[in-house]
Parts: structure tokens; sequence; C-alpha cells
């Protein structure tokens, strides 16, 4: 039996305004990591990265996507040597008291996540780079692949074009939205400038 196609059931992830990267800070669990990365990639990141952690496709044995194949991958010696894209947001990924809850946050139209190891925390130089710092709402923390897949799904939710969901479970699904597209914006007016 063959389903009917519906909105937003392509096999790629939908073209988004903005970019977004993921990476982790050191790690404990190498397969932990490929997961994340092919995770990424499904969900259509523009890059992924490491902070002195040492990683390798083959040693993970669990990117069966090859992420880094497909995706710029960068490997940072350390938090002092990351440098990333002009206006890009770095959002830590942890549980701490300061960090926003998943739900309430609004993701940075770019922006790169970062997560840390598996048994450990961001470190403290890290978390002073971070523009934002979002924790997952969950009674105990969840493990690198699996944090990073909430994120980035989240992300996908609140960035993508969806229909509305229906009120109850046997309810039609709402088509997106049309595009309408608005007036030209005028950046004299808006800056002030003559």
């Amino acid at each position: 039996m063959t389903l009917p196609a519906t909105a937003g059931s392509a096999a790629a992830p939908p073209r988004l305004r903005g970019y977004f990267g993921i990476g982790v800070e050191r790690v404990s669990k190498p397969m932990n990591v490929g997961n994340l990365f092919r995770t990424a990639h499904a969900f259509g990141a523009s890059f992924v990265f490491t902070i002195a952690a040492a990683y390798s496709v083959r040693a993970a044995r669990s990117d069966t996507s090859l992420a880094p194949k497909h995706l710029p991958f960068y490997r940072f010696d350390s938090v002092e040597s990351m440098q990333l894209p002009a206006g890009c947001q770095l959002v830590g990924i942890e549980i701490t008291e300061d960090a926003v809850a998943l739900p309430t946050f609004h993701h940075p139209l770019s922006a790169a996540y970062v997560l840390g190891p598996e048994r450990g925390s961001l470190s403290p130089a890290l978390l002073a780079r971070c523009t934002r710092v979002v924790r997952i709402p969950t009674a105990f923390s969840l493990n690198v692949a699996t944090a990073g897949a909430v994120v980035l799904y989240d992300r996908l939710l609140t960035m993508g074009r969806f229909g509305e969901r229906p009120l109850g479970s046997q309810g039609e699904t709402a088509a997106p939205p049309a595009h309408v597209h608005g007036r030209p914006i005028s950046r004299r007016k808006r800056t002030g400038a003559p």
C-alpha cells in the first residue's frame, strides 16, 4: 500500500533561512558523537565540529551517513582556537542554573550548538564564549546524541514552515500557509538616513 504524500513529508528537510552547525567539546564516547553528526546531517546542518577532541568516523562506527565527508568538519584544538563565521551565535546545551528552557528558547538565525562530553560538562571557558545556554527540561541528563537531536528537532519545528497540528488525533493535517511577499523594506526609512 502506498501512502499519499503529505505536506512536509519530503525526504530532505525543508529549506530554512539561516544556517546551523553542531559540535562537541571533548569526547568520552565517540559512538555518540557519530550518532550526533549523522543526525545533524539528516537535519540539514551546515557544518559539524569538535573542540579538544580526537574523533574519526572509523572509530565511532555509528555515523553511517559519513557526515564529515559531506559537511565541513572543523577540528579545534582548544576553545581559544575556535573560530565561527561572522554573526554566528554559539549556543551551549547544558544543565546550568541560568540556562533557558528549550521550549521557550528563540533559536538564532545563524547558530552553532555545542555539547559537552558524556562524563562531564562544558568547560567554563566555553560557557563564557556562549551567547546563550539552553537546557532540555528532563528529569536527568540525556546522552550527547539524543540531546543534540532534541535541540535540532526543536529548531526545525520553530523555524520551519509547517501547517498547524490538528486539535485531535483524528484531525486532518493542514498544509503550510502560502508564502506572502511583503512590501519592500526601505533601508533609508528604517534607519532614518536621508
